[in-house]
């Protein structure tokens, strides 16, 4: 899993594109990347998967502020990006959620 961040000179926004490869989505069929950028929907932010079977999705989020994230295994399982910036407790389960820094 992994992530790249790419900020932009026009605006105070940095591209972030969402990876995570085929072993790492355990054979899923689909993949979600959730987190307070998207009000952890699970239909908001679907990736795309690739023809290596990997997933894939980039969004624009404002920089200077931390985000929260999981990927979302076939709407079920939660899978934490093990290559994020920092990891935090969820305010909602004892688990940790991923954190990438703008």
């Amino acid at each position: 899993m992994a992530f790249k961040k790419q900020y932009l000179k026009s605006k105070p926004v940095c591209k972030v594109t969402f990876k995570i490869s085929k072993e790492e989505a355990k054979a899923a069929n689909s993949v979600s990347v959730v987190g307070d950028f998207n009000d952890w929907d699970k239909s908001s932010t679907v990736m795309k998967k690739l023809k290596n079977g990997s997933f894939s999705a980039s969004l624009d989020l404002p920089v200077e502020k931390d985000y929260q994230f999981r990927y979302l295994l076939d709407g079920k399982a939660y899978e934490n990006d093990w290559q994020a910036d920092a990891y935090t407790v969820s305010p909602m389960s004892n688990e940790e959620n991923s954190v990438i820094k703008l």
